[in-house]
């Protein structure tokens, strides 16, 4: 009897201690030195919930453009800005918000107003209205990459997220 009641407390602490390490919080370490607006590394601690988000691409800006070409979905700000957009949509249909992102990849397709190469510039400009803001934080780690083409030739962006629930 004795020891049912040792065995008893020390899983009743075990479980206490478990419970405090579910309660941590993520933590994104900042690339030392930079401000540039991406985690270098973000930790996430057992017991969250992992939620892995399809790739999105641009909405059609233009409906008198031929749906196949760029000029019907924008420049490469422009299409990150409406693929942000969609995300952000899909995160909040799952009770998710923009600051829940922990991990990003980014395909570019290169400008053909830029001689072939991916508009990082223009990227850039449209991520940061939805990350490293005063209103929304928390940074993603993240990786951008000049792919050769996307499911449409109009496409110069496609993002995919994955996010942790709270």
């Amino acid at each position: 009897m004795h020891i049912t009641r040792i065995s008893a407390a020390t899983l009743v602490l075990g479980l206490t201690f478990a419970g405090s390490a579910f309660a941590q919080d993520i933590v994104r370490h900042k690339i030392p030195g930079s401000d540039f607006p991406i985690a270098q590394a973000v930790e996430v601690p057992a017991g969250k919930t992992t939620v892995y988000v399809s790739g999105a691409v641009p909405s059609v800006t233009d409906d008198k453009a031929d749906k196949n070409s760029v000029a019907a979905y924008g420049d490469t700000k422009a299409q990150t800005e409406s693929v942000f957009k969609s995300i952000e949509k899909t995160l909040d249909g799952l009770g998710l918000k923009m600051g829940d992102v922990i991990k990003m990849q980014v395909f570019l397709v290169g400008d053909p107003d830029k001689g072939g190469k991916m508009d990082f510039g223009g990227f850039m400009e449209g991520y940061t209205q939805f990350f490293g803001t005063e209103a929304q934080p928390n940074l993603p780690s993240r990786s951008v990459f000049q792919v050769a083409g996307l499911a449409n030739p109009g496409f110069l962006v496609e993002i995919e997220v994955t996010a942790i629930r709270p």
